[in-house]
């Protein structure tokens, strides 16, 4: 080994106890802050949870939505800074690095709307707590539950188990279907021939009797509003009523009531209706009190039932001659 190699591996040793060795402890230090941030910022979602499994708070959808926001944006924030300390470490001038990432910021910022317009309205969504994650809402012709709100994108989950990615740019109208409270809204459809005051009181019972249920009474918010007779259906008379739930409840109170409505309605006897078909076929002549059609196939008659009847076989009578000028007269 020459003293060029000597002096080359001296030098690689010398870098790696200094500078290699404060970049290592740059990325473990890089690690261990965002590890110890995402567990504060944990702890802080969980200061805001209650004592309810089954439901989410609008304050629990509100503490998960900004909590996971700042999460990813603290983990940008530090790696951004420990590779700033990286290449300063390496040797490399980050001052113009700095400078020159501001200038292209500013050019990629008018080369690049729709990605400043995606984080601009991610901002403000949730800035205006417009919906959060755990909420059921609908954007344009997607409707899903809300998974993950970031600066750029939103993320919904269909009742299928399909996920849409949604620019927050995109983002015009938005129908939150769980914001606060839900409600639960059917028209009960009856017969004409049934009284509706009655039916109307056998509603209101079901409704108490799942206002006092334990699983399904918590789940209420208010009692079962009856607004009475909606319109009038080609073949039922329709009972419009609704329920305000906790958010997310509307359907799991939906699906129950309408059950406890087909049982209710069952004792009670009274008519659910359902589309009835009257195929008429027509005129014909009465034979034992019903119409009937009579189909009638007309046959040449055989021979054997000619001779029957005493007809005899049919004959074939000689062409009579006539008499004339030409050919053939006398043969």
């Amino acid at each position: 080994m020459n003293w060029r190699e000597i002096i080359s591996a001296k030098a690689v040793v010398d870098w790696l106890l200094t500078s290699g060795l404060r970049i290592g402890f740059i990325v473990i230090g890089a690690l261990v802050l965002v590890r110890i941030l995402r567990f504060l910022i944990t702890k802080i979602q969980r200061f805001f949870d209650d004592d309810d499994p089954t439901t989410r708070s609008e304050r629990e959808k509100r503490a998960e939505t900004l909590t996971r926001t700042l999460a990813h944006f603290a983990t940008i924030i530090v790696w951004f800074f420990a590779g700033m300390m990286i290449l300063k470490e390496l040797g490399v001038d980050i001052g113009p690095i700095l400078a020159g990432a501001g200038i292209a910021g500013l050019a990629v910022g008018f080369g690049a709307q729709s990605l400043v317009k995606d984080f601009l309205s991610g901002i403000f969504i949730i800035i205006e707590n417009e919906f959060r994650v755990g909420d059921v809402v609908k954007i344009a012709d997607t409707a899903g539950l809300v998974e993950k709100i970031t600066l750029r994108t939103t993320t919904l989950r269909d009742l299928e188990g399909k996920v849409h990615i949604v620019p927050n740019g995109e983002i015009a109208v938005v129908t939150n279907m769980t914001k606060e409270w839900s409600r639960f809204l059917i028209d009960v459809g009856v017969a004409y021939k049934e009284d509706v005051d009655y039916v109307m009181e056998v509603l209101g019972e079901v409704g108490e009797e799942m206002e006092k249920d334990e699983t399904y009474g918590r789940l209420i918010l208010e009692p079962l509003a009856i607004l009475g007779v909606d319109s009038f259906g080609d073949s039922s008379v329709n009972i419009r009523v609704m329920f305000t739930t906790q958010p997310l409840q509307q359907w799991t109170v939906g699906r129950e009531f309408r059950r406890r409505i087909k049982m209710a309605f069952d004792q009670k006897g009274i008519e659910i209706p359902f589309p009835h078909r009257t195929v008429y076929l027509g005129e014909g002549s009465p034979m034992d009190g019903r119409m009937s059609v009579e189909l009638v196939e007309k046959r040449e008659p055989s021979p054997d039932a000619v001779a029957r009847r005493g007809e005899g076989p049919p004959t074939t009578r000689p062409r009579p001659r006539t008499k004339g000028t030409g050919e053939g007269e006398g043969d």
